[in-house]
């Protein structure tokens, strides 16, 4: 019987390179010359820092197109709270691991109320999807990837 299970994982080796090719664009650009700017890298989160607000929410901007040419789904990003101490302002950007159990609850009524002959089954952090069909899976998949819960979502183990 064909079965996929339906994960949110983030790669942070990619997410590590995404950073470093960050802080290289950060070092070409004009409108940072001269500006005490950074991004760090701790696993699993990055630290941005920057002398201004709005410079911050550049910054997080690059952060975000480096990740996209890396595959990585903007919506795995969570941004913490900005904290502005003297002349530094600094956001924290941590990365989603595992789908949430409200999200996996969401998730499970959407793909029954589809009507589509699968069956959907929680595992921790996790959704295995079952049906007799490939064709229902793939459907499954679509189904997913249209709704907007405000997380990414990837799939593995699809075996026939």
């Amino acid at each position: 019987m064909p079965s996929l299970d339906i994960v949110s994982e983030t790669n942070l080796d990619e997410v590590r390179n995404a950073t470093e090719n960050a802080t290289r664009e950060l070092s070409t650009r004009f409108d940072f010359r001269g500006v005490e700017a950074s991004f760090e890298w701790k696993s699993p989160a990055i630290t941005v820092k920057a002398e201004m607000d709005f410079q911050v929410n550049q910054m997080l901007d690059i952060i975000r197109n480096q990740l996209s040419k890396r595959n990585i789904d903007a919506k795995a990003m969570t941004l913490g709270t900005g904290n502005h101490s003297g002349k530094t302002f600094t956001q924290q950007v941590t990365f989603q691991e595992g789908i949430e159990q409200a999200v996996t609850k969401k998730l499970v009524k959407i793909i029954k109320d589809s009507k589509l002959k699968v069956q959907a089954a929680i595992q921790g952090d996790k959704i295995r999807i079952t049906g007799k069909k490939r064709d229902d899976l793939q459907a499954v998949m679509k189904l997913v990837r249209e709704t907007e819960l405000e997380q990414s979502f990837q799939f593995n183990n699809f075996k026939d």
